[in-house]
């Protein structure tokens, strides 16, 4: 008996000292590994999970830790770059009637060496901020259709509100129209009626493809939060639509949300001209890295007809599958380059150090920098990282507007003096700079410009304007909870 104690002693020893053995050794380990070519903020947050809870922090520093996609669709994407500047044309057509600033020059440069796409004259541009306009303005496209038309959006459902958009696909795919759709795997299938959609899209006969798929089963896996978050329509070469906007009912399906009935407000921006052939380069870049099929060009040619607004735009791409941060880069670039203004609309404001400098340097250097956002949150944990920040960019000077609940200001876009605007899918916040693949489109033209600040202006009608003096008496437990979102938006 007494020697069967000792060796359960003996074994017990044996394990603990494996345990700490292990312990430590991941935690030293995790030293040299985790704060390799990551932002400090980050790499603190990772290796304070990991020396507060080893074993379960180390696992997910497995598991969530490299935010690369996989090596052959970098490869894919360095591969495509070519393929895009082959397609796309309209560099001669840029206007330069009305002087450039500058400071354009160096930012227009940057994003062609970053994300390949030159910026492009001739198009025309049309804003949209009405959610059924926007829905009905597709479905007339898709409906218009002869030849193709591509869909990528995050998220897909079919409901009552889309329901035209996949007739209008199913009566495309009958008269001959090639079409292909695009959606993002975890954002759609986390969607009530995932089944249902899919149904419908298989019904329509159109080829359709989730994008960075999570089925292991299938030999398909990748870090699960690499989103591919772009939204585009692409019909017949000629028209294109990007914004902010989901292909789904206005309610995203979630009528018992957390904060109650939500209702989401967007910006989509309809062209034409020849950023629609850099747009539709951007569909096949993500086409080749889900089927491997690469699309030859089947668009006509550029028409010779002039836009009477005459906007020079320019596709910036974003995402892991390139090497540098490319909207964060941009976004820097701009707010340092600003003038007089910077109008900022994100839902999700929940910057980097540099972005926040940036913005809060401009501010103090005594430019009217304003901040768009809603005044309630659809995702928790993001709200209340964002509402971290708002005492240090309201003690540096930024007037932060909020929009008023229900609705959710989902618009996502930057305007910067009178010269320069960028709209798409990118929030300001480091999932969208690091994790997510964007689409974005700086864009200039005198039209342009004055519709976005109509915009602003409603967005200000419909908005309180917070005070450093309000901010500051909220309750404590808030401001605390606030702080610890923080601390989690910071682990990537």
């Amino acid at each position: 008996m007494g020697e069967a104690v000792d060796n359960m002693s003996t074994i017990a020893l044996v394990v603990t000292v494996i345990f700490i053995a292990v312990d430590i050794t991941i935690r030293i380990v995790s030293l040299f590994i985790v704060p390799r070519n990551r932002r400090p903020q980050t790499a603190m947050a990772w290796l304070l999970a990991i020396f507060f809870l080893p074993y379960i922090g180390f696992i997910l520093f497995l598991l969530f830790g490299s935010r690369r996609l996989p090596k052959a669709r970098r490869e894919k994407q360095r591969e495509i770059n070519e393929y895009i500047l082959d397609t796309t044309e309209g560099m001669d057509r840029v206007s330069r009637d009305n002087p450039w600033p500058p400071w354009l020059e160096p930012i227009v440069e940057l994003n062609r060496s970053l994300g390949a796409m030159p910026l492009v004259g001739d198009n025309s541009a049309e804003i949209i901020t009405d959610y059924s306009a926007s829905l009905e303005a597709m479905t007339s496209a898709v409906e218009a259709s002869t030849k193709t038309v591509h869909v990528e959006f995050y998220i897909m459902s079919f409901d009552d509100e889309t329901a035209p958009f996949f007739a209008a696909i199913d009566a495309a795919v009958s008269r001959g129209v090639t079409v292909r759709i695009l959606f993002d795997h975890v954002a759609t299938v986390r969607v009530p009626g995932y089944r249902r959609t899919l149904a419908r899209l298989r019904e329509t006969g159109a080829e359709f493809h989730a994008m960075l798929p999570v089925r292991p089963w299938r030999g398909q896996w990748q870090r699960p939060d690499l989103r591919n978050h772009r939204k585009f329509l692409i019909v017949d070469g000629r028209v294109a639509f990007t914004g902010s906007q989901n292909l789904i009912e206005r309610g995203y399906k979630r009528k018992k949300h957390w904060a109650g009935t939500l209702e989401w407000r967007e910006l989509m921006v309809r062209f034409e001209g020849p950023i629609v052939t850099g747009i539709d380069a951007l569909f096949a870049t993500d086409w080749y890295s889900e089927t491997d099929e690469l699309l030859l060009r089947e668009t006509a040619s550029i028409p010779e007809e002039l836009p009477e607004d005459d906007v020079d735009a320019q596709v910036v791409p974003s995402g892991p599958a390139f090497d540098g941060e490319n909207n964060l880069r941009l976004f820097n670039s701009l707010v340092y380059a600003a003038q007089h203004q910077i109008q900022i609309c994100s839902p999700y404001f929940v910057p980097d150090e540099s972005m926040l400098y940036a913005i809060t340097t401009a501010a103090q250097s005594g430019l009217d920098v304003q901040l768009f956002v809603s005044e309630i949150g659809d995702q928790p944990l993001v709200f209340h990282a964002q509402r971290s920040y708002y005492e240090a960019l309201l003690k540096a000077g930024v007037r932060i507007w909020l929009y008023r609940a229900p609705t959710v200001l989902h618009a996502k876009h930057v305007t910067i003096d009178d010269q320069v605007a960028v709209i798409g899918s990118s929030n300001m916040d480091m999932r969208s700079f690091s994790l997510n693949l964007e689409v974005s489109v700086m864009v200039r033209g005198a039209q342009i410009i004055a519709d976005l600040r109509r915009v602003e202006q409603s967005y200000r009608e419909n908005s309180r304007e917070l005070t450093l003096d309000e901010w500051q008496k909220r309750a404590r437990h808030m401001a605390a909870f606030d702080n610890l979102a923080r601390v989690t938006a910071t682990v990537q």
